[in-house]
């Protein structure tokens, strides 16, 4: 994965939170080994210390109140994610860390180092929650052994836990955005969307340090098509067909899936993930390095997307039909038009569900192969579930969820496929890198 650009050779004192006391760890860079490899063997199954930690995280910030409007939940995911692996490689040298490695005495358990880190990086994202976040540390670190073993873990989960919230600090995600200027009312200019018009959102994102792509708009995806030609008036009269509020095209298991995958979609992917993790009862190295590769991959998403929305600033469909589009004898003007969702608010152009459903694909694919039994469960429709035989099925339709919902043109979605796929086949290869 991509080592960090500032440098950090020194030897490091921290206290340990419940490490019993302060530790020196030498700290080397991305690429190199501080020690022989761990002689500890993990069952099969030991992965699911890593699904508990992302499940803590999924129900954070699916609770009101805990997520900070202006940043946005995926950097949280890889900040958890990427800890929990660099504390495991760490200890285990198994595979290039995505920041640093520290030392590590020998004999050090990488599960209570993974658990330390996670505590660790959610307390300080979190603090709020931090009797839920300790009572969930007590119990991993129950089910291990008693000792050294278990204490040189902590030590070491918790200094990358440290390291790795200091080295994002500066990333850009605390600054208050700057208050967003509507474009002037005109063909194709995004403004807020009914009924509420809601203010835009993650205005600044684009522009946030990305963890692993060299620059945020890296995949940038072409300018979409001119609203007088005929790929815009195909793409907006097949949304105004079948994302209509009382669409009669639209057939019934098309409006189901535009209520299913509404719902926040890098929790629905981390969800997805959990359960592939756990019917594979995969170990603990392989299980961190999939969350860190998907979400390291979900976070630089995020940001290109956002760079890409608010290039563009492209109006949204229900915005765009109400109005009507001059010049494209093609489009016809309808202003009682609704969507079938509320339309979210920020541009159109890519699509967000797309780019992270296709991401997700990408590199869930490459860990457990594209064709799985997989059935999904959506937060939106409780009791309704969806059957896949693949993970690039999924994203497809959640990609598309967003054309029966009203949200977004097919230009959006296959805007979104490329983008996301792009930036998973970068994290991927990067992480795949000697040297990284």
């Amino acid at each position: 994965m991509k080592t960090m650009t500032r440098t950090l050779a020194v030897v490091l004192g921290i206290a340990v939170l419940g490490g019993g006391g302060g530790a020196a760890f030498a700290l080397t860079r991305s690429g190199t080994s501080t020690g022989a490899r761990s002689g500890i063997a993990f069952r099969a199954g030991s992965g699911a210390s890593v699904v508990d930690w992302n499940k803590e995280l999924v129900s954070i910030v699916k609770a009101p109140g805990n997520q900070p409007a202006t940043v946005h939940p995926t950097r949280s995911y890889a900040l958890l994610h990427a800890a929990m692996y660099d504390a495991v490689v760490s200890i285990t040298h198994a595979d290039q860390p995505y920041a640093f490695e520290v030392s590590a005495d020998p004999g050090a358990r990488p599960d209570a180092a993974a658990d330390q880190a996670a505590h660790d990086v959610l307390l300080m994202l979190y603090p709020s929650v931090q009797p839920a976040l300790d009572q969930l540390l007590s119990t991993e670190l129950a089910a291990l052994p008693s000792g050294q073993a278990t204490q040189d873990g902590i030590k070491v989960g918790h200094t990358v836990a440290v390291l790795m919230l200091a080295e994002r600090a500066g990333d850009g995600s605390a600054a208050k955005p700057a208050p967003f200027v509507v474009p002037l009312p005109q063909p194709g200019a995004y403004q807020l969307t009914p009924p509420n018009h809601p203010a835009p959102m993650f205005t600044a994102w684009g522009g946030i340090t990305p963890f692993v792509l060299d620059r945020p708009d890296q995949f940038r995806p072409p300018a979409p098509p001119a609203l007088t030609s005929t790929a815009w008036a195909q793409a907006i009269n097949e949304v105004q067909g079948l994302g209509r509020d009382t669409s009669t095209t639209r057939t019934p298991d098309q409006t189901t899936v535009g209520k299913f995958w509404a719902p926040p979609i890098w929790n629905t992917w981390n969800e997805i993930a959990e359960g592939q993790v756990t019917a594979r009862r995969t170990d603990l190295e392989d299980a961190a390095k999939m969350f860190a590769d998907l979400n390291l991959t979900f976070a630089d998403t995020a940001i290109a997307f956002y760079d890409a929305k608010y290039h563009y600033l492209l109006w949204r469909p229900i915005t765009a039909i109400q109005t009507g589009t001059p010049g494209n004898p093609q489009v016809t003007a309808d202003p009682t038009w609704n969507a079938l969702a509320t339309t979210a608010a920020d541009p159109s152009y890519p699509g967000a569900h797309s780019s992270i459903s296709e991401a997700a694909a990408v590199v869930l694919s490459q860990f457990f192969g594209n064709r799985v039994d997989l059935t999904v469960q959506s937060d939106a429709l409780s009791g309704v579930t969806r059957h896949f035989s693949s993970f690039q099925d999924a994203a497809t339709e959640a990609g598309l969820s967003r054309i029966f919902a009203g949200q977004h043109t097919r230009l959006d979605h296959e805007a979104g496929l490329m983008l996301g796929g792009d930036v998973a086949r970068f994290v991927l290869k990067d992480a795949s890198t000697p040297g990284f």
